[in-house]
Parts: structure tokens; C-alpha cells; sequence
């Protein structure tokens, strides 16, 4: 308990999934939380439910590709706290278009929410972070490998991109910035994609999806002083899927074969 006592942090996408477990977690930890979100009904919600277990916590509406909302954060914050320690990025839409079926208004959305919103929160929050700040990027595996979903994958390989350019600009501030890719995860994201998620589950070495509860700790572990020396990195949890999914697939063919 207590690991972001007397620190202020803003999580985008926090009504649900990853950025609720995030906040739950850093509120329990200490933190001042200001949860965002367009989903406003569950972010005031769970940010009243918070408060009710004694938490500092409050629900601010936020669409992360407008450049006045995040401003309007920021400066919301600044009258409230002061200041802003910590900044997570995690709010992002999926996509199932290929290359060829994308049009250019799904292509122009998914970049706005997925990259565009990090690039503009990092930008507004920035001034109002001191040293010891941290920004944690969400990214995701789509980042790491070809994934036919070519605006995602696009969106989640310029937000690696972005962490290094931002870690090696903000570094002199002592702010740092790291990105999380993760795999599958069990989130509202998810729904209805049974195949997919089967598909995912058979390949990923682990056998499992992983839950919003894994990924919040590692977040909070990048938010904290305990990772004080970590800046430009990127933490890939997903079971194994990157690391050795092939070699895993190969060696249950392998085995199957009797060779």
C-alpha cells in the first residue's frame, strides 16, 4: 500500500477494462486519480465508487483526439492538484478492416484515438509535470508483429515510435516515458470475438488470456518510483506470444509427428 502516495495521475479510457483496473489500483495505492473516458455514465460511476471506499478520485470526460478537451483536463488538474505526476494513455479503439477493406475515414479514426490522442496528451501534460514524472504508453503485440487490422497495427507501432522519441526529448525534465504491449487480454474490447479469441488462446504458450488486473500492476510499476531507472522501454506481457509462439506451434507440430 502506498507505492504512488502524493501523486496525481490521469488515466484516458479509464471507465472500463485496463483503465479501470488501473485506476482501482493506483487509488488503492495512494494516488490522486483523475479517471477520463467518453463513456461517462461508467467512468463517474466507478469514480463515485472509489470515493466511497475512501479513494481520491474523480471522472472527467475526455475525447482523447480533441486537443481543448485534453487542455481543458489540464487545466482542471492544475486548479485541483496543482500538479500532474503520472499520465497513462491507455484509452484506444480496435479495428477488423485489412489493408484493402479500410477506408480512409476508419484509417483517419483509428490513428486520431489510437496515436493522435497520446501525441496531444504527452504535448498538454507535459508542462504541468515535474521531475519524477511518468508516462506509460498502451501499445500492444499488434505493435510488434504483422496483424492484418492495418490502422491498429499502424497505430500501435507509431505509439512505440512516439515512447522512444518522447523518453529521449523529456529525459532533461526527469520525466519518464515507457510503453506496455500487451497480448490478449480479457477486456470489453474482446467481446463478441470468440474466434479470435480462441485462435489467440490455442497460439499464446501461456494457454490463457491475461486479465486487466496483470497489466494495471505493471503500469503501476512503471508509475512508480520503483522504476525510476527504466525510460525508452517497452514491456511486452502476453503469455509468450512474441518471444515464441511459432517455436511453440512448431514443436507441437513436431511432437505430434513423433519426429
Amino acid at each position: 500500500m502506498g507505492r504512488l502516495a502524493g501523486k496525481i495521475a490521469l488515466i484516458s479510457g479509464a471507465s472500463r477494462g485496463q483503465g479501470a483496473a488501473e485506476a482501482r489500483l493506483f487509488a488503492a495505492e495512494g494516488a490522486a486519480v483523475v479517471l477520463t473516458d467518453v463513456l461517462d455514465q461508467e467512468g463517474d460511476a466507478l469514480a463515485t465508487a472509489l470515493r466511497n471506499e475512501g479513494a481520491n478520485a474523480v471522472f472527467r470526460h475526455l475525447d482523447v483526439t480533441s486537443a481543448q478537451e485534453w487542455q481543458g483536463t489540464i487545466d482542471y488538474i492544475r486548479s485541483l492538484h496543482g500538479k500532474l505526476d503520472i499520465l497513462v494513455n491507455n484509452a484506444g479503439i480496435a479495428q477488423r478492416s485489412g489493408l484493402l477493406d479500410a477506408s480512409l475515414a476508419e484509417w483517419e479514426t483509428v490513428l486520431r484515438v489510437n496515436l493522435t490522442g497520446p501525441f496531444i496528451g504527452i504535448q498538454t501534460a507535459v508542462p504541468l509535470m515535474g521531475r519524477g514524472g511518468s508516462i506509460i504508453n498502451i501499445s500492444s503485440i499488434a505493435g510488434a508483429t504483422g496483424y492484418r487490422p492495418s490502422a491498429y497495427a499502424a497505430s500501435k507501432w507509431g505509439l512505440r515510435g512516439l515512447t522512444h522519441s518522447a523518453a529521449l526529448q523529456l529525459v532533461d525534465r526527469g520525466i519518464r516515458v515507457n510503453a506496455i504491449l500487451p497480448g490478449l487480454i480479457d477486456t470489453p474490447l474482446l467481446d463478441n470475438r470468440t474466434a479470435l479469441i480462441e485462435a489467440l488462446t490455442k497460439l499464446t504458450p501461456m494457454q490463457r488470456a491475461g486479465t486487466s488486473e496483470e497489466i494495471a500492476k505493471l503500469v503501476l510499476f512503471l508509475a512508480s518510483d520503483e522504476s525510476s531507472f527504466i525510460t525508452g522501454s517497452e514491456v511486452v506481457i502476453d503469455g509468450g506470444f512474441v518471444s515464441c509462439a511459432a517455436t511453440k506451434e512448431l514443436m507441437r507440430t513436431v511432437q505430434a509427428a513423433g519426429a
